[in-house]
């Protein structure tokens, strides 16, 4: 068999370690579930409703949750045949052998535990909606790839990554603090959920081959790879027009265009993911999360900035 170079145990990486236990929380992801956060505290800041105490509970849950999910896909991906020796994607803790699936599932639910007791404070806060958001984004990131009808299998994990680990995130992070949810919320949740959405398409257009002999219908491999680069540009498109849309429509100043300063480092993005295919791939995966970052952190200061300076 043969065995990509992707997919090897990293040599300093012992089995069942503590490294091995920090690889499958897979850090470089934890940026996507920060940022959501930050612009929803901002909002709330915009709002007058700033609170320290539930926007740091909110960034601790989402951590949490992208953790647990991180663990759910390990395993899960592992299980069904998606997560192979062939993958070109970086090391997964469960197919290299890093860790045992058993040892994950148990770590997923201390993960989801963990996130409920953040839950509890949340709901003393803000209520029972608190209780619903937080089982559905649970159950949601299990059946992301696990259960009996994964929804990452099925083409709807853009819809998933969109809806529960951005609008949930963003907007939820609003009403833990305002006890509502603003206009402003709801629209400032499509950017940051588009490029969130943006790191799915160019992980699922890498792996488009492997996804197809693991029975895994993503949309990359629903549209092709034409489809899936259509999908990059809309969605960048959607998440540089936002800001504007909302200045104009008066809702925020023109700080809130801040974001707009990583419009070039988007451009070169685009133009890598249009000509790099397989595991060249990995590299633009990378910069797109770093970008939703980025982007996240600035449209969270202009924000912040046109509530500072009413």
């Amino acid at each position: 068999m043969n065995t990509s170079a992707a997919s090897l145990p990293r040599p300093e990486v012992a089995p069942g370690s503590l490294r091995a236990w920090i690889l499958a929380t897979r850090p470089a992801t934890l940026t996507a579930a920060v940022t959501p956060v930050v612009v929803g505290s901002a909002c709330a800041l915009h709002a007058g409703a700033f609170r320290a105490g539930p926007a740091l509970a909110a960034l601790l849950g989402a951590a949490l949750l992208q953790i647990g999910s991180n663990f759910a896909n390990d395993v899960f991906d592992y299980e069904k045949g998606a997560d192979t020796a062939e993958r070109l994607g970086p090391t997964r803790a469960v197919q290299a052998g890093l860790l045992t699936p058993q040892a994950v599932r148990r770590g997923m639910v201390v993960v989801f535990g963990l996130a409920l007791g953040v839950g509890v404070y949340l709901t003393s806060v803000a209520g029972w909606p608190i209780v619903a958001l937080g089982i559905a984004a649970i159950l949601s990131a299990i059946a992301y790839t696990g259960g009996p009808y994964p929804l990452g299998y099925h083409g709807l994990g853009d819809v998933f990554v969109l809806g529960f680990f951005v609008f949930a995130a963003v907007c939820g992070t609003t009403f833990v603090q305002a006890l509502t949810v603003s206009p402003l919320a709801w629209a400032a949740a499509v950017p940051v959920g588009a490029l969130a959405t943006n790191i799915l398409v160019v992980n699922n257009l890498r792996d488009r081959e492997t996804d197809v002999l693991a029975g895994k219908r993503t949309l990359a491999v629903r549209w092709g790879r034409r489809g899936a680069l259509t999908e990059y540009v809309v969605l960048l498109a959607a998440a540089y027009l936002v800001p504007l849309a909302l200045v104009l429509a008066g809702l925020v100043g023109w700080a809130a265009l801040l974001p707009w300063l990583t419009a070039p480092v988007a451009l070169r993005l685009l133009r890598r993911v249009s000509a790099d295919s397989g595991r060249a791939l990995n590299a633009s995966l990378v910069r797109t999360a770093q970008l939703v970052f980025f982007f996240g952190m600035l449209l969270a200061l202009g924000i912040g900035l046109d509530a500072v300076g009413r």
